[in-house]
């Protein structure tokens, strides 16, 4: 076939060539941002004296005309046009004829596709912080209904210190909290707009990038015409945050799929949001945070991808950078159904308090009250670390649970114990003793909510 930019052709493409090159498979979808870039693109053009003021109105509506076409469906995308670009400017020809060859004016598809991707982006960030909010939100409502729950907090997947179970689910919220910090930084450095920087060296045509800038919303507009085309650290730092938070939705989805085991036995997890077996039918799978799990490995493969792109690129552009869309637009997309469905799964889940109380018996994770208040005595820590050892292997020889243990039978192991409170092990006491900020008490508890909700409302407010 011959192409637009063809003249120097004597050959058509061959058709695996043409298939092999083309992007309009994936790059379609940054057609209304494609369409956005050029329309202030030729208002730049007209008001400039680039272009006859006339024709640039002519293409601006034109554009507009293929925008409506292409909302409604009339028009289509070919893979002869090879990609997004190629094919609205093909659209745009088709509507008002040769004057649509002054649209590409002072541009390259190099600087035209950046810009795309960064307006692009820019919109899904939003999306993907909002989606982060809500998923923050609901924990904090979990967290306020449950903070009377107490449950084995874990090391190394062992009983250790007694924790209430809001407490750890805000442990998730500053975790997400952290990744809507990073997410927003992905946001600024999207936030430079390329166009203007032609295919590697700027253009000869008296552009004005500034009222671009404007147009489209960006704060700022590149320093260097070469970097500015081939960079692509923003997708890598978008995608190097969407992994972050793949890696904590994943660590909260394994805890959730632990504690849906008939072992544990902490959580239900509602029907609707459960799957059966092909061929057990007793079986309540969790396939929601199994599918989470399993789907942040694919955003890191993403991330290793696209790095392995970009490490041996020489300036400027290269064909190589058409690879840099399909990692994004598929962690972008990824991250955002993985929050979401997430947020469907908080709403269906039930916390089983009594079975997590239950968990705690004779589980000795109030050990460290008891060195703790050795310690208070003068008793130095390590001796009192000592002591407790030898309490915790005495219930374990006799079939005591740590709990049962009466002042005069800790007082065996020394005598400072003749002073201790009665409800010294006990597992609300081991709790609410922890009342500093960060510690798992009520008090501290119900304070670290109150400042998740002022984060929450400093971010959307």
């Amino acid at each position: 076939m011959t192409k637009l930019w063809g003249g120097r052709f004597s050959q058509s493409t061959d058709a695996l060539v043409n298939h092999f090159n083309a992007s309009i498979e994936f790059d379609q979808r940054l057609w209304k941002h494609d369409i956005l870039g050029s329309i202030a693109h030729v208002r730049m053009l007209g008001k400039t004296g680039i272009i006859d003021a006339a024709d640039a109105q002519t293409i601006e509506q034109g554009l507009v005309d293929v925008r409506r076409d292409l909302e409604a469906g009339v028009s289509e995308f070919t893979e002869e046009a090879e990609d997004v670009h190629m094919n609205i400017e093909t659209l745009l020809h088709a509507k008002i004829g040769p004057v649509a060859g002054k649209l590409h004016t002072g541009r390259s598809r190099n600087d035209q596709v950046a810009t795309d991707i960064r307006l692009w982006l820019r919109d899904e960030l939003g999306e993907i912080r909002m989606a982060v909010r809500r998923v923050q939100t609901r924990l904090i409502d979990l967290a306020e209904r449950n903070i009377d729950i107490i449950l084995p907090g874990m090391t190394h997947m062992q009983h250790a210190q007694p924790v209430r179970l809001a407490h750890q689910l805000m442990a998730y919220f500053w975790m997400l909290d952290r990744d809507a910090g990073r997410l927003a930084a992905a946001w600024d450095r999207a936030d430079v707009l390329p166009l203007g920087s032609g295919a590697l060296a700027g253009t000869t045509h008296p552009i004005d990038r500034e009222f671009v800038a404007s147009e489209l919303g960006f704060s700022r507009i590149s320093e260097n015409s070469m970097d500015a085309v081939s960079d692509r650290d923003f997708a890598v730092e978008t995608i190097a945050a969407l992994s972050l938070v793949m890696m904590h939705l994943s660590r909260f989805s394994e805890e959730l799929i632990l504690w849906n085991n008939p072992e544990f036995g902490w959580v239900t997890m509602g029907d609707n949001v459960t799957t059966g077996s092909s061929i057990m039918p007793q079986k309540k799978n969790p396939d929601v945070s199994e599918l989470i799990r399993g789907k942040a490995g694919r955003v890191y493969g993403n991330l290793v991808s696209l790095l392995t792109v970009l490490k041996g690129l020489p300036l400027a552009y290269n064909k190589d950078l058409q690879e840099d869309k399909e990692p994004l637009f598929d962690s972008v997309d990824t991250a955002r159904i993985c929050l979401d469905v997430l947020g469907v799964l908080l709403d269906n889940v039930t916390f089983h308090g009594d079975r997590m109380m239950e968990a705690l018996r004779g589980d000795f994770s109030t050990a460290t009250d008891l060195a703790d208040f050795l310690v208070r005595q003068g008793l130095p820590f390590r001796q009192a670390h000592e002591v407790v050892g030898q309490i915790v292997k005495f219930c374990i020889q006799s079939g005591r649970p740590l709990e049962q243990l009466t002042n005069p039978e800790l007082s065996e192991f020394s005598e400072l114990f003749s002073q201790a409170p009665a409800d010294l092990a006990g597992v609300l006491q081991s709790v609410d003793a922890r009342n500093i900020p960060g510690g798992t008490a009520r008090a501290a508890v119900e304070i670290q909510i109150e400042h998740a909700k002022a984060a929450i409302a400093h971010h959307t407010g």
